[in-house]
């Protein structure tokens, strides 16, 4: 018999504020760039509006009131075909609640958000030696081999 998970993934609401705030620390943590995700956080109501937004989701795991996980996504409306798409633009797990199931459990709930929306795919990059992630999305889904570019806006 398996045992139940000591943590719940709860897919994150207008008034889920603190929750979101919590999860970005726990992101900057994760990704050892804590200054980006707690130093220039905007105010309550931003925050409020963006989990409003159907273009944002926001999905955490909690175990109590810690956040343990959590997933930030983006739903793409697409030009070619009345469709949309969805971009995983971040996902972590707490390092003292990996190899749980956690991440899978993220992705499995944006799956249920994405067929309710009609997206018909979920799409997410990995850095080349994150061999965790790359390991996870690769049972999840179909690799392809891209190159990314960030154009600056201001040069």
């Amino acid at each position: 018999m398996s045992q139940k998970p000591d943590w719940q993934i709860s897919t994150l609401m207008r008034e889920d504020i603190e929750i979101l705030r919590a999860m970005l620390r726990m992101f900057g943590k994760a990704f050892e760039d804590l200054a980006t995700y707690t130093q220039a956080q905007p105010d309550d109501a931003y925050v409020g509006s963006l989990l409003a937004n159907n273009s944002f989701i926001a999905i955490a795991a909690l175990s109590d009131t810690r956040i343990v996980g959590g997933l930030a996504a983006y739903v793409l409306p697409k030009f070619e075909q009345a469709r949309s798409e969805i971009y995983i633009y971040d996902l972590a797990v707490d390092a003292d609640f990996r190899r749980q199931g956690i991440a899978t459990a993220l992705i499995e709930e944006l799956k249920r958000i994405a067929r309710a929306r009609g997206a018909y795919v979920i799409f997410v990059q990995a850095d080349y030696g994150d061999d965790p992630a790359i390991a996870l999305y690769t049972k999840m889904g179909i690799r392809e081999e891209v190159l990314h570019f960030d154009i600056h806006s201001n040069d």
